[in-house]
């Protein structure tokens, strides 16, 4: 379960979220946008009626949760990430699911490269 405190609702920091780095699979899209310094990462899961019906959603929301929820202590403070699961996902199973989030988490939480410049 991801504790509460980690969670994203509100639908400005969904928003927010989208616009920042983006990586994607035939899975999933995962986005990532730095918020607060020093807040605790946040997570929010988007799973529209493209993916399934009732059961079908609620079944990749739960797997994508408990993915997050092992992914926790990896996840830099300051970031709201979203994770949008596509159609395919619907066929997906665990461990599939789990490899597709593993190889994207990565991908958006890298943080650019500042080049000092000299005199």
């Amino acid at each position: 379960m991801l504790p509460s405190v980690h969670r994203l609702r509100d639908h400005r920091d969904f928003a927010a979220a989208s616009r920042g780095r983006r990586a994607g699979s035939p899975l999933l899209v995962v986005h990532a946008h730095p918020c607060a310094a020093g807040t605790v990462a946040r997570v929010g899961f988007v799973v529209s009626r493209k993916v399934g019906n009732s059961v079908v959603r609620n079944r990749v929301k739960r797997r994508l949760r408990a993915l997050m929820a092992a992914h926790l202590e990896e996840l830099p403070a300051g970031y709201d990430i979203v994770v949008r699961a596509n159609p395919a996902a619907a066929q997906a199973d665990y461990l599939t699911l789990g490899s597709s989030l593993a190889k994207l988490l990565p991908r958006v939480l890298q943080r650019p490269q500042h080049f000092e410049v000299g005199p």
